[in-house]
């Protein structure tokens, strides 16, 4: 295997593995969504209109931040009483199912 060859595998193993990264978060941040829509008392396409606002706050601010705040602001604003570690555990957790499920797909 030539030293060109290397690099274009470890170019294409690296490309692969960020997509996959992107595709879990995503899933993470859509699971996360419908998590915080049912705190919020919605449900059916209501919720998956949240799911779906909560996975675009991942691209306004990347990272987790940017869906932290949101559901943080969102909690504060109808009231529901989940503490900040509470919503970063649940980030947590749904991370580990989003990539349990992608992978199964």
């Amino acid at each position: 295997m030539s030293m060109t060859d290397r690099e274009r595998d470890f170019e294409n193993r690296y490309a692969h593995d960020q997509e996959l990264r992107f595709r879990i978060e995503a899933r993470r941040n859509k699971l996360l969504g419908l998590w915080a829509a049912e705190k919020l008392g919605m449900s059916g396409d209501e919720a998956e209109a949240y799911a779906q606002e909560v996975i675009k706050a991942y691209f306004l601010q990347p990272g987790d931040q940017g869906v932290f705040q949101k559901i943080r602001k969102d909690f504060d604003a109808a009231g529901v009483t989940e503490s900040d570690h509470q919503i970063r555990r649940c980030m947590s957790e749904h991370l580990i199912e989003a990539e349990k499920q992608i992978q199964v797909a």
